[in-house]
């Protein structure tokens, strides 16, 4: 499912409203290892498959912040809006890891619309994000995305 509205003000009826669930993304080791290089975190459970093998999660993991830095691709195939000049990332509220994303895992994510209001900027869009992993009862990670519209 996914929500299409023509403009960004057609944000403010929605409020409270289910904007759509992404289809199943799987992490690969080539993307945690690009991540890593971008954020110098080359912490051994990310990034080397052998030694995670006898580590706490049995294989390397995804990070945290690999996850939540999908949430833009996550929102853009759950919510498109025709008429936009711009979609700019205008921060994060309450963000949590519940449950490791293991190399090969699959993630999905359920959005919501939990707040809109007009900014003299735009709309200001609060999204709840819950990214779900396949086969786990537990999240990979729950946030309040915030977005600027114009």
């Amino acid at each position: 499912m996914t929500t299409h509205v023509q403009n960004p003000t057609d944000l403010l009826d929605l409020t409270g409203q289910p904007m759509g669930t992404t289809g199943w993304l799987e992490i690969t080791q080539q993307q945690v290892n690009l991540f890593a290089d971008a954020t110098d975190d080359h912490q051994w459970i990310h990034v080397d498959p052998e030694r995670a093998k006898d580590g706490p999660f049995g294989g390397t993991i995804a990070h945290g912040y690999l996850t939540l830095s999908l949430a833009p691709l996550f929102l853009a195939e759950a919510i498109r809006i025709e008429n936009l000049t711009a979609g700019l990332n205008y921060g994060l509220n309450k963000v949590r890891f519940p449950a490791p994303v293991s190399v090969g895992g699959r993630i999905r994510a359920q959005v919501m619309l939990s707040a809109a209001k007009e900014r003299p900027m735009g709309i200001e869009a609060t999204f709840a994000i819950t990214v779900e992993l396949e086969g786990s009862t537990r999240p990979a990670c729950v946030a309040e995305l915030v977005v600027l519209y114009q």
